[in-house]
């Protein structure tokens, strides 16, 4: 058989995307398990995206992920979308099935696996999100999914906060809560997951922080995070010096880069690799 010059790629869309590091988790991964394949970091701004789309087939790409701002926008050009994206209205990463584009969201699996990972079980629980944008749209979908009791909405604008948390309701059936977050917050005392699902704590503003009453976290909670840049963020040192056990956003990365990886490639993802990976790039321990 001929030798084969030609790479599989893959790949993310978004704007900005030049501090996104996917692609060297991704990277790492292929050539762990022998794989020729390339992630290729591709700078999409507003009104591009129809055309990006068209290359994914052009190009023969078996998929991309989505990041901002098309996470909403891409669903125009998807031929298929899976139950949770469909419900949560945006994807994260797309598969190319022989010129059929398939929608997914794999934010929140991520954020799911991070707290079985971590030993914790969100089901029967009451869980806060802080924020109604896509990561808590995706949160708080698989979290009513995978069987919560009750869910708090907490978002700064009260339109998109109580459109999500009607959402909710409708299509899964949780028992929701909106929270007008206008001032500081104290955490609702049913409280048992808190997640920061803001891009507050952000690299370069790592020095910021969700403007909640951090006394009203308990030792008993469970407190999240999807910052992973940096993971050990000023909300998190906050709750656990509080007691609180924490989870950093480092696991939902990689937990959703390893769902991304396999259903591009149809083999199991080497997460240890991958969280090596990401670990070496942030130089932590």
């Amino acid at each position: 058989m001929a030798k084969c010059y030609r790479s599989e790629l893959v790949g993310a869309f978004g704007c900005p995307i030049d501090e996104n590091p996917t692609g060297v988790m991704e990277e790492a991964a292929f050539a762990a398990k022998g794989l020729d394949y390339r992630y290729l970091t591709i700078k999409v701004e507003k009104g591009d995206l129809e055309d990006a789309m068209k290359a994914v087939r052009a190009f023969h790409m078996k998929g991309i992920n989505i990041t901002i701002p098309h996470k909403v926008a891409v669903l125009n050009y998807l031929d298929e979308l899976s139950e949770a994206a469909g419900i949560i209205g945006a994807v994260n990463m797309v598969v190319n099935r022989d010129g059929k584009l398939y929608g997914e969201n794999t934010d929140g699996k991520g954020y799911l696996k991070s707290l079985t990972d971590a030993g914790v079980s969100p089901a029967g629980k009451c869980i806060t999100v802080l924020g109604a944008g896509g990561a808590a749209r995706a949160i708080s979908v698989e979290c009513a999914l995978a069987g919560v009791k009750k869910i708090y909405i907490a978002n700064i604008e009260r339109e998109q906060g109580e459109e999500l948390t009607a959402m909710l309701k409708e299509k899964t059936g949780v028992e929701a809560e909106f929270l007008m977050w206008d001032h500081t917050l104290d955490v609702p005392d049913d409280t048992e997951i808190l997640s920061n699902a803001t891009s507050v704590g952000l690299y370069p503003h790592t020095d910021q922080k969700p403007n909640i009453n951090y006394d009203t976290i308990r030792p008993d909670m469970v407190v999240t995070d999807v910052i992973f840049n940096d993971p050990n963020s000023l909300f998190l040192r906050e709750a656990g010096a509080r007691g609180a056990k924490t989870i950093n956003g480092l696991g939902m990365l990689v937990n959703q880069g390893a769902l991304n990886f396999t259903m591009w490639t149809g083999v199991e993802a080497p997460v240890d690799v991958m969280t090596d990976t990401l670990k070496r790039e942030f130089d932590l321990k």
